[in-house]
């Protein structure tokens, strides 16, 4: 019988090798999502959003929902489509902004906190985003007992 070191370690090995695999599908996915087809829907073309926005945005979305695998890869995909069709990159970049920066501490945070564009902004976004949920991810449903 083999050593456990052994098998632990080709078992990580084996886990890396999957998670780079699944970043490359995600990728690839992202990209063809993000305007490199001939099925985008004229909005998301026009919102202007940059590839690397909309792939910054999948991986944050997926890391807080599951990790990178395929069953957060599709939903992530889909909410920045969601979300582009309702505002514009402009609009999402400053509104990302100004919710990352809310939290922070000092008086010249205050300009990401308190002005009345920041809130518009981030409300903007937080019903973008609760619009994407409801249409992106599945609820999975406990199957009946018998």
């Amino acid at each position: 019988m083999k050593n456990p070191d052994w098998f632990l370690s080709t078992l990580s090995q084996l886990q890396t090798a999957v998670s780079a695999v699944l970043r490359a599908s995600a990728l690839t996915l992202i990209v063809a999502s993000a305007g490199c087809d001939s099925q985008t829907t004229p909005e998301l073309v026009e919102n202007g959003y940059p590839t690397l926005a909309r792939v910054e945005y999948v991986l944050q979305c997926m890391e807080k929902n599951g990790g990178q695998n395929l069953d957060a890869l599709y939903p992530c995909a889909c909410s920045i489509d969601k979300i582009a069709a309702q505002l514009s990159y402009e609009d999402f970049a400053e509104a990302q902004t100004f919710t990352f920066m809310r939290d922070a501490s000092g008086e010249a945070a205050g300009l990401f906190r308190d002005p009345p564009r920041a809130k518009e902004l981030r409300e903007q976004l937080e019903e973008a985003e609760g619009f994407a949920r409801k249409n992106c991810f599945v609820k999975h449903v406990a199957a009946p007992k018998s």
